[in-house]
């Protein structure tokens, strides 16, 4: 009897040890083929979420081109939708696999006594003892595989997210880097683009470049951003800088607001804006002209250099000369006024120069003035003086002198009456004359040193005219302006047929002296010269 008890029980413990070492053994075997078809199924997921696994096949997750030409920088939007796509697939992956395959599928017909990979029962009962016997460790091992692929996979995407994180981070970095350097370098600079057309003289914060490439796009947002850093990617294909330190100053550019050209050197030299102001026929035209022609004459010397912004100005310019030399003298300004941009420079720093020739018509009336916009960016006023058209002036000259003073075509308005309308309503639209440096030029000298009956124009231009009786003038333009300096300028004999280089270089000399107040060393090119000058200021 005892030895029968001996006998089971040692049999039960032989069974027992039998089945543990089974069920471990098919506890491991499922759970480390369970491990690595989740793993591999998992990681198969999450590539095939970074873009189309077939060939060919549209992926409805890439960014389209919106209404901006430019391809979509993969760093600004879709790294986070394949970080995405990323990050679901690998979470939800592993889950499924477990419940739809292992779970669902294996398990249940290793419980159904069928074979897992066909569903066929088992041949004999000992197979399908066998198959019934395999399903709980079969449940167990996938399940502790999933939770440790989930463990493991879990890591992996986490330092997968932390280093996309880290790349955004340096992506937006540069992105700021970038357009901070450039504001800063721009703010040093003092640029500070406005549009130079007439009717428009918006401020252009960016410009509109079209590719040179296809020549039909336009790009409105050619900076470093969501477009690319260094580069935007054009729809046909073209690559176009987006910055002004990799170029972006080389491509066509135009106006946001009224879609002209601008000049390539907008974005880059700091602008000076000079309108001329005087009363129509006051020879505002003609003095520009004698400008231009004695910044040719100092350039022509080496002391500074001179180009035209545009080919639009030199072709104007061209056209001006053949007039002048034609018929000595220049045309009235059509329409509401005349804008002329040149590149002044001396040694390395340079300016573009806005030189505005509005109508005289223009500057009367309030309403009219108002919509003189690019007076609100001056940066000094050339103030354009023709005492002959002065009430008080015609009254004191000869009957003798009648006929000359005619011929000069006096201004239909004096300067006084001129100021008078302008001085109101300059300050709203300047919003800083106090600071503004006026250049007082009287025109038609040629003209004053013929008629006898008037007393010559010395070296102090603003004694001669208080003598002159246009005292009340220069007081007021000493008191609303920060500075004013006085010329008395020949137009006449600067420009056309035989002009004189002398007088050619005074005429520049008010607009020198308006750059050398913006920094541009050329004040030596005035104050070597002592006549015809006189300096009032605050």
């Amino acid at each position: 009897m005892t030895g029968s008890v001996d006998g089971g029980e040692l049999t039960r413990l032989i069974l027992t040890v039998l089945v543990a070492l089974w069920a471990v053994t098919a506890l491991a075997v499922c759970a480390g083929r369970a491990f690595w078809t989740l793993l591999r199924v998992t990681a198969r997921a999450a590539v095939v979420a970074l873009g189309p696994y077939d060939a060919g096949r549209s992926d409805q997750r890439v960014i389209p081109v919106d209404a901006e030409p430019a391809l979509p920088s993969y760093w600004a939007r879709q790294l986070w939708t394949d970080t995405a796509g990323v990050l679901g697939a690998g979470l939800r992956t592993p889950w499924r696999t477990w419940r739809d395959h292992w779970m669902k599928r294996v398990a249940l017909r290793l419980l159904q006594r069928r074979r897992p990979s066909t569903g066929r029962r088992g041949a004999n009962p000992l197979t399908r003892l066998w198959l019934w016997l395999m399903a709980p460790g079969t449940a167990l091992g996938a399940t502790l595989a999933v939770l440790l692929v989930a463990v493991l996979h879990g890591a992996a995407l986490l330092v997968f997210g932390v280093l996309v994180t880290l790349v955004w981070t340096g992506w937006l970095l540069a992105v700021g880097l970038l357009r901070g350097t450039e504001r800063a370098w721009l703010a040093l600079r003092r640029v500070r683009p406005v549009c130079p057309h007439p009717g428009c003289h918006r401020p252009v914060p960016l410009a509109v470049h079209r590719c040179p490439q296809c020549a039909t796009e336009t790009h409105r947002e050619l900076r470093p951003g969501r477009y690319g850093v260094f580069r935007h990617a054009c729809r046909c294909g073209a690559r176009l800088p987006s910055s002004l330190f990799t170029g972006r100053a080389l491509v066509a550019a135009e106006c946001p607001s009224c879609d002209r050209p601008l000049p390539p050197s907008l974005a880059t030299t700091r602008v000076v804006h000079v309108p001329l102001i005087g009363a129509s026929s006051s020879g505002k035209t003609m003095l520009m002209a004698a400008v231009v022609t004695g910044l040719r004459s100092w350039a022509a010397n080496g002391r500074l250099t001179l180009d035209y912004a545009s080919d639009a100005d030199r072709h104007d310019s061209a056209l001006l000369d053949r007039r002048l030399r034609d018929d000595d003298w220049a045309l009235k300004t059509q329409g509401d006024q005349r804008a002329w941009m040149l590149l002044v420079g001396r040694g390395a720093r340079r300016r573009l120069l806005y030189l505005y020739d509005p109508m005289g018509e223009a500057l009367q009336g309030a309403d009219r003035l108002r919509e003189q916009q690019y007076l609100a960016h001056a940066d000094g006023v050339l103030f354009v003086v023709d005492v002959l058209a002065d009430r008080a002036v015609r009254q004191r000259i000869a009957d003798g002198d009648a006929t000359v003073a005619a011929g000069a075509r006096p201004a239909a308005q004096g300067p006084t009456e001129t100021f008078d309308g302008l001085s109101g309503e300059l300050t709203a639209l300047v919003g800083r004359r106090g600071r503004l440096p006026v250049a007082v030029v009287v025109t038609k000298r040629d003209v004053l040193d013929r008629i006898a009956s008037l007393p010559p124009a010395g070296a102090q231009v603003d004694t001669w005219l208080t003598t002159l009786g246009l005292g009340g003038l220069v007081r007021n333009l000493t008191h609303q302006f920060a500075t004013a300096r006085y010329w008395s300028v020949s137009a006449f004999t600067a420009t056309g047929t035989g002009a004189l280089d002398p007088e050619g270089r005074r005429a520049a000399e008010p607009v020198l002296w308006l750059l050398a107040r913006s920094g541009l060393r050329v004040g030596a090119l005035v104050d070597a010269r002592t006549g015809g000058a006189g300096v009032r200021g605050r």
